[in-house]
């Protein structure tokens, strides 16, 4: 994780004065999402309802650490998915950036904060995203640990609010583009990009539906969302 490390403490230096050109309100916050399941980037991840708990701690400069969890309710084909998260999110300007730790145990890969390419639990990815407006865009990449076919997968996501009623609802439209082997849930090693996910959003005060479209596995999800 010496590489992991490097790129981090970088990011910090790099963007933490951009941070502070803004005040924030400093502290911690936490939260919960109900889902009816957990799709991730347009791929169904355990087919069960799902908890999904977050812990937050802000800094006055916009600096944020987190944690966020994924704990499905029910078995799927004798295994009951688990991961959780820790991140650290620095702001500049319109832009963020954000070093992600997804832990995954699966298997005999139960250890938490194992790098390994091979039998490691965890994966590391870094994300660069902009808002402006309605609009929001992220590119992701997976740079450290579990990779066992050492291809780095890469994700790229364009997000718009093309309504925001009087009624209280709003709705978003999504496009993502990934590596189809990772995201597209084929398989194998291939690196070419495909459009993995698609999909509207409507939400309303503490609750929303999601319906997603993956082009290439050809599986659509109605997912909900309550969140507290």
């Amino acid at each position: 994780m010496k590489r992991s490390a490097k790129i981090l403490t970088l990011a910090v230096a790099l963007f933490a004065g951009f941070g502070a050109s803004a005040a924030h309100a400093e502290g911690f916050k936490t939260g919960v999402d109900l889902v009816s399941s957990y799709v991730w980037r347009g791929t169904e991840l355990g087919d069960s309802p799902a908890i999904q708990p977050t812990l937050t701690y802000t800094f006055e400069n916009g600096v944020a650490i987190g944690g966020w969890g994924s704990y499905a309710i029910k078995d799927t084909a004798g295994a009951r998915y688990k991961e959780v998260d820790l991140s650290l999110t620095v702001p500049a300007g319109p832009f963020s950036i954000s070093v992600i730790d997804y832990y995954i145990p699966t298997g005999a890969r139960t250890k938490a904060f194992t790098y390994s390419k091979t039998n490691g639990a965890d994966t590391v990815e870094a994300d660069l995203a902009y808002t402006a407006g309605d609009l929001s865009l992220l590119a992701a990449y997976n740079f450290a640990g579990f990779d066992p076919n050492d291809s780095h997968a890469v994700y790229g996501e364009a997000s718009y609010k093309f309504y925001a009623g009087k009624d209280g609802f709003s709705a978003k439209a999504v496009a993502g583009v990934g590596s189809k082997y990772f995201y597209g849930g084929v398989g194998g090693t291939e690196k070419k990009l495909a459009l993995v996910n698609t999909g509207i959003s409507v939400s309303k005060d503490r609750y929303t539906a999601s319906y997603i479209y993956n082009p290439i596995s050809e599986q659509a999800s109605l997912v909900f969302m309550a969140s507290f």
